[in-house]
């Protein structure tokens, strides 16, 4: 079976959500390449529930390509889904299904290549890489580039196949999540300055942070490539107190940077650490000597900014027929296999406008252009007929 809409369905019905082990997909991966004699290696994580595949056909002493994708999916669970999700069906033309855009198309469309590229003679390697928790922080794609780094010979290029409508990308911003704990003293509201209210502290902070978040939409700071076009700063969770007529001991909010390829995110939490440490928590402590903040790094990726003009680049547009070059707004694993020495550009079947979403789809259209990508970058590394 090597038709990316057949293989599509088989993939779509292993529910990979990333709370959920991967290892059925995986495994069926790994029998699938045995079949046409592609041996893989498994790098699983610590405790054998996940694991990421990595997979070469053709000569390994040279850079090859690596064609990437994460197995697995967001939940589904609360969105008001018409179809079954982990079930493919097909409307008017789109297979429906979680993961069919985020990016189980495009994993599909690289194991449909796998008899071609059996039967082809390579001038250069191509490798599957398959990865797991990329939704959850880009956590498993870490221990497999660990791996890759002690190899001798470096990919050439990486195409992460994220749903761009297959446009080339060059380009995304990192991401930092943070997580804030305010400790203060609870105390009857009725006596409420002799407390220290973590709400109201957590308040202070999560103002500083929208100040510093504005200092960044200057003008002077702005890439054009990118929508938008400056890094932005969010809260997105915020809990704390017990009752109303308690001043609130505790409060956590959780924030994020997503950040121009060119600015570390790390500055932005440094500054508000620094603005926590020297303004707000002194007022705290002459209250109580127990009051404390606390921050915590709970996920971060770097982002990607492959130039235009390397060799990366141009090999993309010649697979993709177009120097059209973008960026997108969401993260990948890019920026980690940049990072790791593997010249990387985002380009794969779907539009995230459907990714994370109910009823989420990708085009037959959509999944044919993305065969017909794969075999123009197979036709550019056959060599040439004796």
């Amino acid at each position: 079976m090597s038709n990316s809409v057949d293989l599509l369905k088989i993939l779509v019905a292993f529910d990979t959500t990333s709370r959920e082990s991967n290892l059925q997909l995986i495994e069926f991966v790994r029998d699938y390449l045995a079949g046409f004699a592609v041996p893989c290696e498994l790098v699983y994580n610590e405790q054998r529930s996940k694991a990421n595949l990595f997979a070469s056909i053709g000569p390994a002493q040279v850079p090859g390509i690596v064609l990437s994708g994460h197995t697995d999916v967001v939940p589904v669970d609360g969105q008001p889904w018409t179809v079954p999700p982990f079930e493919l069906t097909e409307r008017n033309g789109k297979l429906y299904g979680r993961g069919t855009a985020d990016m189980k198309g495009y994993i599909a469309c690289v194991l449909a290549l796998v008899p071609s590229l059996v039967e082809a003679d390579l001038r250069m390697p191509v490798h599957m890489a398959l990865s797991y928790d990329e939704e959850v922080g880009c956590l498993g794609v870490r221990s497999l580039l660990k791996a890759l780094e002690q190899r001798p010979v470096k990919p050439r290029l990486c195409i992460i196949g994220e749903p761009t409508e297959l446009k080339p990308v060059l380009g995304h911003k990192g991401k930092l999540a943070m997580r804030c704990d305010i400790h203060g003293e609870a105390c009857h509201s009725a006596y409420a300055p002799l407390g220290v209210n973590a709400i109201e502290y957590a308040a202070e902070l999560i103002g500083e942070l929208g100040r510093i978040g504005t200092r960044l939409k200057a003008p002077e700071h702005h890439d054009a490539r990118f929508d938008p076009p400056f890094s932005t700063v969010q809260t997105g969770m915020i809990s704390g107190g017990k009752a109303l007529n308690i001043v609130p001991a505790d409060c956590r909010f959780d924030f994020e940077i997503r950040a121009l390829p060119s600015h570390d995110p790390s500055t932005v939490a440094q500054e508000l650490k620094t603005y926590a440490e020297q303004q707000v928590l002194p007022r705290m402590l002459a209250v109580s000597e127990r009051s404390a903040i606390h921050f915590s790094e709970l996920s971060a990726y770097p982002g990607l900014a492959t130039d235009a003009h390397s060799e990366a680049a141009e090999l993309i547009a010649a697979f993709a027929g177009s120097r059209d070059f973008g960026t997108v707004a969401f993260g990948t694993e890019g920026g980690l296999f940049d990072a790791a020495g593997i010249p990387t550009v985002v380009c794969g079947p779907g539009s995230m406008d459907q990714g994370h979403k109910p009823d989420e789809f990708v085009s037959l259209e959509q999944l044919a252009a993305c065969d017909e990508m794969l075999q123009r970058m197979l036709s550019s590394i056959r060599l040439p007929a004796q």
